[in-house]
């Protein structure tokens, strides 16, 4: 094995050379007082072996050498765990060779090749790099292991497998596994449906898998999101844990996995004439992931790769704040992420539905722009037979019926109001009833001659066919062509079920389609590069890191009833930061539940998110428009710390009220909310403290709460807007007292640097 660019080999205390000196990998981020934080990956080289690895966060002086030393007594698992080495949990590579040639009776045409054992061949390391090849030369494989840190603070991994046999290999699974301590002993993850996105769950570990797989064809209302393990009892603030996600948005697993101690295994003693040695396979623990892989869909002919996709770890001792910071740091460095102010949105889909007209349309671009409103945005109807949601997908052509002469008029109209425009498209989807699946039936994902079963009234294109990505590669730049759209709202509205693809009658193609809505979308941005993008996949449906990576917005759930909002936000806020997240102030009488919701909370809820409006503003009282115009400029006065500072959530007894907010990065200020979201369990006052700031300074704290005062918000001084200065260090461990409020009621205060 040949090493390159990391620390030279040091001798042990006998003066042997032992081998390649450790390889540290390690991302450096912003903790929870400002110190850098971040997480650490090692990896130890074996002359034997794929070389073993240890995770956890950055400390400073963490010295790779001396990690080595002390894990000398175990073997900690490598990224791919092998069962040929003697793995007994789940193995990280699983999957079999093909025999092309004539099989003699009763021998079997596959199931060659399925326990590989590679040995590392070269492990290079520059910077914050490292890249481990290994083959296995019996087997016909080699893999290629990249591991690198990120900006952020987080790291990731992910494998290259590569057939160099004659006959196809079949891969069924090919994942990414991180080591845990052993005292971690509890898991979170998320689940979901539609309107209810991020259902946060936690469990203790056990010996055995806990395993998420996610099967609908994209990432899904009920996906993993990120899964947790951490130290028993760790919160938003404190505790140690290790976050994954897979940055994929077909089908994936998420895995956690504790190893009982396996038998001994025989080895030989380096170095000496004595026999081999007994030495017992400790036990393990595991996080990871990958891609879930179809039957057969990953077939590889001679020559032919797979690579898995990035698989992120954070680590943190800071608790679940301490990932999400290093997640939120990773997506505001990406080319895609959003640079300019995120403009006030304002959907006409609560508004009008189906039902389109210009009048009633130009008339609420007109209440917008008065309100403050800065985008527009034009939602589902205004194609060709699109009536309601039985017909018209696939034809996307202006509906000549409904809007004669195209949509230049209300688009003209909108622009005139100094509003950006925005429109809503469905690509993948087409409708049985509709021009375009009427002249191809074949172009839709299939396993086999019959149709899939109907979601939404739907079918699902496939892309991953040329002519199919062509067509809508065309339609959807002409409108943007023929247009002036600033802003798509893609979403994608139903499962893939029997994700086959006609190319090779019925062969599963779910990696295929992932793939290619990528494609298609990087296209599209190429050509237009000045239109921002929306993922909307019926709500939350598809939001992952690799969606994130292309899109500015994300449409965070169907669901705008702000109360239920609120957890729903809260959540998806532990993998996507406030700038990405949809949020609507919706009508005072939610569609989803029928609840009324005060506008206090309406506007406090899409404050911390990326403010917009769905509902018909043109029948709103005159109240509330006063009440949400101010909630709009509290909105646009501080978007720019709300969608750049480092996001806290505060851990509380009485969950019938929340506590959370954004500290500036330069820990300037802050702005923080309470949310009574029920009625209290006590009438003890709760200590809205606030971690982060800079503990010598003084601060000047704000009641900015839109709308009438209500008399239990804390006494911040008269009159009211002026506020009083404390340090940066009470606020930290007293914090601001703020008695029970009403239900449904919030109090939002700015904290800023005197």
């Amino acid at each position: 094995m040949s090493v390159s660019d990391h620390p030279a080999t040091r001798p042990d205390q006998n003066g042997a050379t032992p081998g390649p000196a450790p390889v540290l990998v390690a991302g450096t981020g912003t903790g929870s007082a400002g110190s850098g934080a971040g997480t650490a990956l090692i990896l130890f080289p074996r002359t034997d072996a794929l070389p073993a690895a240890w995770a956890g966060p950055v400390t400073a002086g963490l010295d790779p050498g001396d990690a080595a030393q002390l894990l000398a007594a175990v073997r900690p698992c490598p990224l791919l765990p092998e069962h040929g080495e003697g793995w007994f949990g789940r193995p990280g590579l699983a999957g079999h060779r093909l025999r092309s040639e004539p099989q003699p009776a009763g021998q079997p045409a596959a199931g060659r090749d399925w326990s590989p054992l590679f040995k590392p061949t070269a492990l290079t390391h520059e910077g914050g790099r490292a890249r481990i090849e290994a083959a296995d030369p019996d087997a016909g494989l080699r893999l290629v292991t990249e591991a690198e840190a990120v900006p952020g603070g987080a790291v990731r991994a992910r494998h290259t497998v590569t057939n160099l046999g004659a006959d196809p290999y079949v891969v069924d699974q090919l994942e990414v596994v991180f080591p845990l301590p052993g005292r971690v002993e509890e898991v979170l993850d998320f689940t979901g449906r539609q309107t209810g996105e991020r259902i946060p769950q936690r469990h203790r570990l056990g010996d055995g898998l806990w395993l998420r797989e996610g099967r609908r064809g994209h990432t899904g209302h009920d996906a993993a999101t990120m899964e947790v393990a951490g130290v028993p009892g760790f919160g938003f603030g404190h505790g140690e844990v290790y976050g994954v996600h897979v940055a994929w948005s077909g089908n994936t697993v998420h895995r956690v996995e504790r190893v009982p101690s396996g038998l001994g295994i025989s080895e030989p003693r380096p170095g000496t004439g004595d026999g081999p040695r007994e030495r017992m396979q400790p036990g393990a623990t595991t996080i990871g992931g990958g891609e879930l892989l179809l039957p057969g869909e990953i077939a590889l002919a001679e020559g032919q790769s797979y690579t898995t996709p990035w698989v992120y770890l954070a680590a943190s001792g800071d608790g679940l704040d301490g990932l999400s910071g290093q997640f939120h740091g990773y997506l505001r460095a990406q080319p895609a992420h959003p640079r300019s102010p995120r403009p006030v949105n304002l959907n006409v889909w609560e508004a009008v539905y189906f039902r389109h007209d210009l009048d009633t349309l130009t008339a609420l671009a007109d209440a917008a722009a008065d309100l403050g409103v800065e985008r527009y945005v034009l939602d589902d109807g205004w194609f060709r037979g699109r009536r309601d949601d039985r017909a018209g997908l696939g034809d996307w052509w202006v509906d000549e019926d409904v809007w004669p002469g195209g949509l230049h008029r209300l688009i003209d109209h909108v622009r005139s109001r100094g509003l950006e425009f925005g429109l809503w498209i469905e690509p993948e989807m087409v409708n049985p009833d509709s021009g375009l699946y009427r002249a191809h039936p074949d172009w839709i994902l299939s396993a086999g001659h019959r149709r899939p079963p109907l979601q939404r009234h739907q079918l699902v294109l496939d892309l991953t066919r040329a002519p199919v990505r062509d067509y809508l590669r065309d339609r959807i730049s002409a409108l943007l062509s023929d247009y002036d759209i600033s802003y798509i709202k893609w979403d994608c509205n139903r499962d893939i079920i029997d994700a086959g693809s006609g190319t090779v009658l019925g062969a599963p193609a779910a990696h295929g389609q992932a793939q290619a809505v990528y494609d298609l979308l990087d296209e599209l941005r190429a050509r237009h590069p000045q239109v921002e993008w929306e993922s909307c996949a019926a709500g939350g449906g598809r939001i992952d890191v690799a969606i994130l990576e292309r899109v500015q917005r994300v449409w965070t759930s169907d669901m705008t009833d702000a109360l239920a909002r609120q957890p729903i936000q809260r959540w998806t806020g532990q993998l996507v930061p406030p700038e990405y997240l949809g949020a609507h102030v919706s009508a005072p009488f939610s569609h989803q539940t029928g609840r009324y919701m005060p506008m206090s909370l309406r506007g406090a809820t899409a404050l911390f998110g990326h403010f917009g409006i769905e509902a018909d503003i043109t029948q709103s009282s005159p109240d509330d428009l006063a009440e949400l115009a101010d909630w709009i400029r509290l909105y646009q006065r501080h978007r720019a710390l709300i969608h750049s500072g480092r996001v806290v959530r505060l851990d509380t007894a009485d969950d019938t009220a929340w506590m959370y907010g954004v500290v500036a990065a330069d820990r300037s200020a802050a702005l923080m909310s309470y949310v009574q979201l029920d009625e209290p369990r006590n009438d003890q006052p709760a200590a809205l403290r606030v971690p982060g700031l800079d503990p010598a300074r003084r601060y000047r704290i704000t009641d900015v709460t839109p709308g009438p005062y209500q008399p239990r918000r804390p006494n911040l001084g008269e009159p009211r807007p002026g506020g009083f200065t404390v340090s940066g260090a009470a606020l930290a461990e007293v914090g601001l007292a703020i008695a029970p409020q009403r239900t449904l009621t919030p109090v939002v205060v700015f904290i800023e640097q005197q």
